[in-house]
């Protein structure tokens, strides 16, 4: 499912939102789409630390996730899951590993940190009031 890149004035009004309100938008694109967006290589997923919490960044679509595709994380690539995958294989495997998850950061903004299970809870709540 590829979405057409945003308008300029957009993702310059998006990139300046806070931690919640991109956490906010995040969980929108998620249900609208169907699928989260992360970056792996051929090691796996980008994985960073945060307040002493192993995270997962995740991102609400592929241009968002591109952009933090730099310095150190060169070389990674953008990876939808589907929503359906998402849910039945990486929240359990995120809690079995341990790991949170860190939404929509930016480089200058590490985003929210979630537990996978309250990012499951938030997603069903969001495609709830969009039903």
């Amino acid at each position: 499912m590829s979405s057409q890149p945003l308008e300029p004035s957009r993702k310059t009004e998006i990139l300046n939102f806070d931690a919640e309100q991109r956490c906010k938008y995040l969980l929108k694109q998620v249900v609208a789409n169907q699928q989260v967006w992360i970056l792996t290589d051929e090691h796996g997923s980008v994985m960073v630390t945060t307040d002493e919490e192993d995270c997962i960044p995740v991102w609400p679509n592929e241009e968002f996730a591109q952009m933090w595709a730099t310095n150190e994380w060169e070389g990674f690539e953008p990876k939808a899951i589907p929503l359906t995958q998402w849910h039945k294989k990486w929240t359990s495997g995120l809690e079995e590993d341990e790991l949170s998850v860190v939404v929509f950061p930016l480089p200058d903004d590490e985003g929210a940190v979630l537990y996978p299970t309250e990012l499951d809870d938030e997603i069903r709540q969001m495609a709830n009031k969009v039903k």
